[in-house]
């Protein structure tokens, strides 16, 4: 079984361990557009094909690993962070990712100036224009699966103060309740950061 085999399989079955109730749609609806395998971004961290579920895989890991220290230092945090929400909102904050690369081929100098075809990923955002985060809530709530409030802000607000329009009082004011609702959201847009800043990093020389 390939790597990628191997990504999907472990992808499904964490996250048919929430028994959450539709999740097999789920599994469905990310074949059908594309999601295992597609690349996590067009040239930076695992731009490659089955990228996407790789780096949904590293945030879970990041974020289950932060959870137990969490949890060490504060126990009565272990109420806030139940096992199925951080599972959920760490593997499908990304979602919205799934059908907006395209393969192409493109032409390019190389190193010795000859021109030669390239394959390489371009970003088409006409399928559902409405955001990143809340993009993924929205295809998650119409596969059918049953999101809690927290959950939804997590995933929503998974790229942290990034996402934030700082000119929109409303936005900035939600973004701060979200916070202040749950530990949810910081906890994976951290495991977010520590995933594609360290864990998929390129070798420090």
């Amino acid at each position: 079984m390939s790597q990628s085999d191997n990504n999907k399989q472990r992808f499904c079955e964490l996250l048919r361990s929430t028994g959450r109730e539709n999740v097999e749609y789920v599994i469905e609806d990310l074949e059908t557009y594309g999601f295992f395998e597609a690349p996590a971004s067009v040239r930076n961290h695992l731009n490659t094909p089955g990228g996407l579920v790789e780096h949904s895989l590293n945030v879970y890991d990041a974020a289950m690993m932060l959870r137990e220290s969490i949890i060490k230092r504060r126990p009565d945090m272990e109420k806030h962070l139940p096992v199925d929400s951080v599972t959920l909102a760490s593997l499908l904050h990304d979602v919205c990712k799934a059908n907006i690369y395209r393969l192409v081929t493109r032409k390019r100098k190389n190193e010795i100036g000859m021109w030669e075809e390239v394959q390489e990923y371009e970003v088409n955002y006409s399928q559902l224009p409405i955001g990143h985060g809340e993009k993924s809530v929205v295809m998650l709530l119409r596969m059918g699966l049953d999101l809690e409030d927290d959950e939804i802000c997590a995933i929503r607000w998974h790229m942290g103060p990034w996402a934030v329009d700082t000119s929109s009082i409303e936005q900035d004011k939600s973004y701060r309740q979200s916070i202040a609702n749950s530990p949810l959201l910081p906890l994976v847009h951290t495991a977010d950061t520590v995933a594609s800043q360290i864990f998929e990093r390129d070798s420090l020389s």
